[in-house]
């Protein structure tokens, strides 16, 4: 046996007899009990103050952001990544559109317009001064999904090169029972908008238009409109993006039913026929013109990421993530421009940080090694994460899993343990066993139309193979049940998320916020302290790109 077998030999038995004279459980539980609502305000406060102006990446919020927690990580132990740095750089543009001009229509019926921000929002990821669709001739393409799978087609017999294609929101799963299509009323990549530019563009097309619903697209109009009104950012590209489609954007249902009505179609007849495999779009004999500016300004956002060093197990690592962005200086609401993202993402920061503080109040290290990853740039499409992923630090061979958490309301304690995504991984079955432990009951995210597994950080873990968690409390009011809930989460939605007014209020509760951070303490806990890798279930979509590499 060479010297490293019998050092972790070593380490292994000294971390099983620290496990003999104190057992699990007491530890555990006082372990959890550090967690605290005081210190989680604290947090909130602070980073959802007026002073971080919002959070947003390349700002001076950004620097008081990241070395806030910094700070907290060199305060709690935790070692940095790079040197005597816990920062990691994310190189990005940033893209700020100006749409001067409406959309102009030309149909045989005459001419018309679409007012901007009422009718549309459109916007390019192209690194050019002037973008402009001239005459592009309007197409209606379904669900604009391309699915083997499925043997599904929207784009089958339509020409959409260099026209402007239009596309229902969400898949054609979506309000079905049968799990077998498209995962029913769960929605698949497919029905993310994100997949839906990129279809476009491998099929040819100018421009995309997706037609806004909002139960299908899971919020409302207003947040399509604030988060096209603010800069975006992107991954910075090889080929300045000219590979996209020169226009991006979405319509409102009102104005797609003019345009469909227009051609002598009915937009509710055509929803349900879309539905339908086999369906065939068609021309809406419209052209489209319209001519923006985009200005790009190139610079580096940091990730920001702290370890615990396990034993003997060391170089196997379990991700915590909540991401530290949030909107920055935006459009004004009752005289406040200012975009905290107290709860969105104030709260789950605070819960990571928490849990950080468990894992170190335990009288022994785990054996695997436990990251606190709080990454960039969540709220322009997953760019602090999905870079990290793509350039990890960590192998993603030796990465068992990330646990990751995103606006946690603040109403209480919950009955329920919501799964996002639930049925992907065997990291529900720790789930479980936690839950039971608080005497609560697992919950499959009722939501998941919204595709809200594929719109937070963990995705950008689950897209190259490594199992992921998104879980919390959130539908089932520990003394005011499903109902209160319910009403709170559509109000908080409605008033609140992404506008100035997410911002910490005194009569928050954050005891709900507590119970999870304890629950997922312990199934973090019990990943770093066993051989085992957990898997994909059968079904996942991720689980082929985890075995590609777990096999070598």
């Amino acid at each position: 046996m060479n010297f490293n077998k019998l050092r972790k030999a070593f380490l292994f038995l000294l971390s099983g007899s620290i496990f003999a004279c104190s057992p699990p459980e007491k530890e555990l539980k006082k372990a959890e009990s550090v967690i605290s609502t005081e210190r989680m305000v604290e947090y909130i406060k602070e980073l959802g103050s007026d002073d971080y102006q919002g959070r947003k990446p390349f700002s001076e919020g950004e620097t008081k952001s990241i070395n806030y927690i910094a700070k907290l990580y060199k305060e709690m132990g935790l070692e940095p990544i790079n040197g005597d740095s816990y920062f990691q750089e994310v190189p990005l543009v940033e893209v700020t559109v100006d749409v001067p001009e409406d959309i102009k229509l030309q149909s045989y019926k005459g001419k018309s317009e679409l007012k901007y921000r009422d009718d549309f929002v459109i916007f390019s990821r192209r690194l050019q001064d002037d973008i402009e669709l001239k005459n592009s001739e309007m197409v209606f393409a379904g669900y604009g999904i391309v699915a083997p799978e499925y043997g599904w087609d929207d784009y089958i017999d339509l020409d959409v090169k260099g026209k402007t294609v239009v596309v229902m929101v969400n898949d054609p799963g979506f309000g079905s029972t049968d799990k077998s299509f498209f995962k029913g009323n769960e929605m698949t990549y497919y029905g993310r908008w994100t997949y839906k530019y990129e279809e476009a563009a491998r099929q040819g097309a100018a421009g995309l238009l997706i037609i806004h619903q909002t139960k299908p697209a899971g919020y409302p109009w207003s947040v399509v409109l604030n988060s096209a009104s603010v800069p975006k950012l992107y991954q910075q590209p090889k080929d300045n993006y000219q590979s996209r489609c020169a226009a991006e954007g979405w319509l409102t249902w009102k104005t797609a039913e003019t345009l469909f009505n227009s051609c002598g179609k009915n937009l509710n007849e055509e929803l349900k026929k879309a539905k339908q495999p086999n369906y065939k779009g068609f021309d809406f004999n419209t052209k489209l013109s319209i001519k923006f500016h985009n200005k790009a300004r190139f610079d580096k956002t940091n990730n920001v990421l702290g370890v615990l060093r396990g034993t003997d197990l060391a170089d196997e690592y379990i991700f915590y993530s909540a991401h530290w962005d949030h909107l920055g200086i935006g459009p004004k609401m009752n005289g406040d421009s200012i975009y905290n993202g107290a709860v969105d993402n104030g709260t789950s920061l605070a819960w990571m940080f928490e849990i950080a503080k468990a894992f170190k109040a335990m009288p022994q290290k785990p054996r695997r090694s436990i990251v606190f990853f709080a990454p960039s740039a969540e709220e322009s499409g997953l760019n602090g994460s999905g870079y990290y992923a793509d350039h990890p630090i960590f192998p993603l061979k030796k990465t068992v899993a990330n646990i990751n958490n995103d606006l946690m309301l603040p109403y209480g304690k919950m009955r329920d343990v919501m799964i996002t995504g639930y049925g992907q991984s065997e990291l529900e079955d720790y789930v479980v066993e936690a839950a039971k432990n608080q005497d609560r009951y697992i919950l499959p995210d009722p939501n998941a139309q919204s595709g809200m597994y594929y719109r937070s950080d963990h995705f950008s873990f689950a897209r190259v193979g490594v199992p992921s968690l998104f879980v919390r409390g959130n539908n089932d009011h520990w003394e005011k049940g499903k109902e209160f809930m319910s009403e709170k989460e559509q109000y908080w939605l409605a008033n609140h998320y992404h506008k100035p007014f997410d911002e910490y209020e005194d009569w928050w509760d954050l005891e709900g916020v507590v119970d999870d951070a304890k629950l997922l303490f312990r199934v973090g806990w019990k990943l770093a302290n066993e051989d085992k890798f957990p898997n994909w279930k059968e079904g996942s979509e991720f689980k082929a790109i985890r075995e590609s590499y777990m096999k070598n």
